[in-house]
């Protein structure tokens, strides 16, 4: 760890910072000013390949290429450079537009120099934030957050098919149920997530390019005739890859990003649910934990092992959502055609991708060390024969039996039972040898139904 580390105010900059370092290129002041470069550069190419705008000379393929590598290349250190000149002008996207001014006129290229008052020509700063914004959720979602998620699957399903015969005792507000495996339990998990990374896949990413208030007023001004919408939805479509907003006001509207809020939000649910679920089922030794060697579970206790990477995850995940669930309902709202709050909120919105990684970084992390103890299960399962009543009753029901459901409560509810008393009790019942035969055949650990076919079709 560097000083610098340790001087952080956020631990995503300190404590966790190898563990977001993936997020540093995309979601950092960098990365935003990279996207505007990018953004800025592609309008500029687009309007000078437009042969109705005479005035903006078409670009050769050096001057092209030269463009294209500005925006490719852009680093670390060319950021600090528009940091410099934001300082004079107090304003950041401006800054962007004199940064590239200055690299076009240094440059020396005659039909460069000449076009470059067409920089951030007829856009208002939102339309390059927004289109900027558009292209770093749409890459860090897709890129570093859905790949991340399918590698936390990847361990979920390799423990749900290693499992998928393993019995365990379901418990249903805490208490006792019908039997079923542990890798059905994990493929619940895993089926949940399915679900919600399908809709994070397929989510739309929308961009404007209208100017001012979104009606195209200076555009209309200086080309009157030309068509200006098609121009923008095809520049936002084909040109950056997002979804076409037709209408907004000066900002783009935001619903989709409180869209995606939301679906990480649910994922992120579903894993603090697994986090709570994979931290009981250690407390009760269904799980051990593989020790690693010098790590301390307690400054006092020493045979302790806590299940610290559960813990970890569900913190962080909460702290990610309360982050999610605030951009989701916020940033859709603004006072008339708009104010600067979006903007100030935005800026944080890498934070809950952040901490998100956290989380499932954590989870992987517990799930290295994860260990089943099959005869802790088998032992729960066994200390609880009641639960075969529910198997009892249902064949009772079947043929036809009066009131088996009162009859089982009356034998089991409240009661720990053992399997000769509960032989003994289907001995006493009218039915048939094999009925009969089959039923005291059961054990807790073999009424797991199709549990084990469940888990193992899990993908």
């Amino acid at each position: 760890m560097s000083i610098n580390s340790i001087l952080a105010v956020s631990p995503l900059d300190g404590r966790y910072a190898n563990r977001t370092k993936a997020l540093a290129l995309e979601v950092s002041e960098y990365g935003l000013i990279k996207f505007r470069v990018f953004v800025e550069i592609k309008w500029l190419i687009k309007l000078a390949e437009e042969p109705h705008f005479k005035e903006i000379p078409n670009f050769s393929d050096d001057a092209k290429a030269f463009l294209i590598d500005l925006a490719k290349n852009f680093s670390p250190n060319d950021a600090m450079e528009v940091k410099e000149i934001e300082r004079e002008t107090n304003h950041d996207v401006k800054a962007v537009e004199y940064w590239i001014k200055n690299r076009v006129k240094a440059h020396g290229n005659d039909e460069l120099t000449a076009s470059s008052e067409f920089v951030h020509f007829t856009c208002t700063s939102e339309d390059i934030n927004n289109l900027s914004y558009g292209l770093m959720f749409k890459e860090t979602i897709n890129e570093i957050v859905l790949p991340e998620l399918e590698e936390v699957i990847d361990s979920l399903k390799k423990m749900a098919h290693d499992n998928a015969s393993v019995p365990m005792l379901s418990r249903t507000h805490g208490q006792a149920a019908t039997p079923t495996t542990l890798g059905k339990e994990i493929a619940n998990v895993i089926y949940r997530l399915r679900r919600q990374m399908k809709q994070l896949a397929a989510q739309e990413y929308l961009g404007k390019i209208n100017g001012a208030v979104g009606n195209y007023n200076a555009h209309k001004v200086v080309y009157p005739d030309f068509n200006w919408e098609g121009f923008a939805q095809d520049f936002i479509e084909n040109d950056l890859g997002l979804t076409f907003n037709p209408y907004s006001t000066q900002i783009e509207c935001h619903d989709y990003i409180a869209e995606f809020c939301d679906i990480m939000a649910r994922i992120n649910t579903i894993y603090i649910d697994w986090a709570r679920d994979a931290w009981n089922y250690i407390s009760h030794h269904f799980f051990t934990q593989k020790m690693i060697a010098d790590e301390v579970g307690s400054s006092t206790m020493p045979h302790k092992v806590n299940p610290i990477d559960f813990e970890n995850a569900e913190g962080n995940l909460g702290v990610a959502n309360a982050l999610f669930n605030h951009f989701a309902e916020k940033l859709p709202i603004s006072r008339m055609q708009r104010d600067l709050s979006d903007s100030t909120v935005l800026r944080s919105l890498g934070s809950a991708f952040g901490y998100s990684l956290i989380g499932y970084k954590s989870l992987l992390r517990g799930h290295s060390k994860l260990e089943v103890n099959e005869e802790a299960l088998m032992a729960d399962l066994n200390a609880n024969v009641e639960v075969l009543g529910e198997a009892v009753q249902t064949v009772m029901r079947r043929d036809g039996i009066d009131r088996p459901y009162e009859r089982l409560k009356k034998f089991t509810r409240g009661k720990r039972i053992t399997k000769p008393q509960l032989d003994e009790f289907i001995d006493s019942l009218e039915l048939s040898a094999d009925a009969k035969k089959e039923l005291k055949a059961l054990t807790p650990g073999t009424y797991t139904g199709l549990a084990e076919k469940l888990a193992k079709a899990i993908d």
